[in-house]
């Protein structure tokens, strides 16, 4: 069959440069989404310290050179209730705290038939995530808040505590230091972050801390996000707290907030990362106005973590 020519009104090199175009504006706009959805340690320099990704069997317990169970309703030797007043019952038990098959630690509250709750509270067993001298440390997790279908009482929480806090049941809390990443309460689908230092109704305004109060967080009940706080020592006259949600900063605290002596102990140290679903206790009755957790109360709703990651850098 013979050709057919057929006139066309766009000129070939026309054509070739307006697919060019088109595939640079996909190009771009892949690019602004990984920017925006970039982790807090976005630049360059950083060295993974401890990562764990929860690959463990469905219905498996942590790995427990890795993490270690707190159980009980307090340190030993610590204040009772774990010294908020939350009403559960830590244990060690796969009910509680389990890798659920798919890639994600779950921590689930369960109540029995006589009004008794049980949850998980664990903690890594290393207590030497610090910033350098000079460096930063980011400490971050991707998480699933939980989403009962009624949450009043309910309070989930990703943080890390000053490493001497453990030697003796957290009883010098809080002057070595707390770094609150993610807390929401009652299942209001929010976050706050939160520093707390020095001694009790002091500086740092303790017990409630240097805080963001809780701030929005859209689709946190509903899928994955990603918390991190960065401890910026690069300047050491100047030292500084940052905490990110997917990336983006939500809040910030500057050495400069508080005197020297109680910002080093508070901050120029090691921690350890401890996650936890509490039931109840002085921050849910706060925001509530009331006394948690109610009667209508679902149990049962976890908390689903997908990763923890601690880095440094040394500038």
């Amino acid at each position: 069959m013979a050709s057919q020519v057929v006139d066309d009104p766009i000129p070939l090199r026309k054509r070739d440069l307006m697919r060019t175009a088109k595939r640079l504006t996909a190009v771009l706009a892949t690019l602004s989404f990984v920017l925006t959805a970039a982790p807090a340690h976005a630049e360059a320099g950083w060295t993974t310290v401890f990562q764990d990704d929860f690959d463990g069997a469905a219905g498996s317990g942590l790995d427990a050179q890795d993490w270690l169970y707190d159980t009980g309703t307090g340190y030993q030797g610590g204040a009772a209730n774990w010294g908020t007043g939350e009403l559960e019952t830590a244990t060690n038990s796969t009910d509680n705290v389990y890798h659920d098959g798919a890639g994600h630690l779950a921590i689930k509250p369960l109540r029995d038939a006589a009004g008794n709750w049980t949850s998980g509270r664990i903690e890594t067993q290393r207590t030497d995530f610090a910033a350098p001298e000079g460096g930063q440390l980011e400490i971050s997790a991707t998480l699933k808040q939980p989403s009962p279908a009624s949450g009043l009482g309910y309070w989930p929480a990703f943080w890390a505590m000053g490493a001497d806090a453990r030697p003796v049941g957290a009883t010098n809390w809080p002057s070595i230091g707390e770094l609150d990443i993610m807390e929401d309460v009652n299942a209001l689908s929010k976050h706050s972050t939160t520093f707390h230092c020095g001694q009790w109704q002091g500086e740092c305004h303790d017990p409630d801390g240097i805080t963001s109060d809780l701030q929005e967080c859209a689709g946190c009940q509903e899928g994955y996000h990603t918390y991190s706080v960065i401890v910026d020592r690069r300047d050491a006259a100047a030292e500084e707290l940052r905490f990110y949600l997917d990336g983006n900063q939500t809040f910030a605290v500057k050495q400069n907030q508080v005197s020297d002596a109680t910002w080093k102990a508070a901050v120029d140290h090691g921690f350890f990362v401890i996650f936890d679903v509490a039931i109840g206790g002085s921050y849910p009755n706060k925001v509530c106005g009331c006394t948690s957790p109610s009667a209508d109360i679902t149990p049962g709703a976890e908390m689903s973590v997908d990763s923890l990651s601690v880095k440094t850098s040394q500038g």
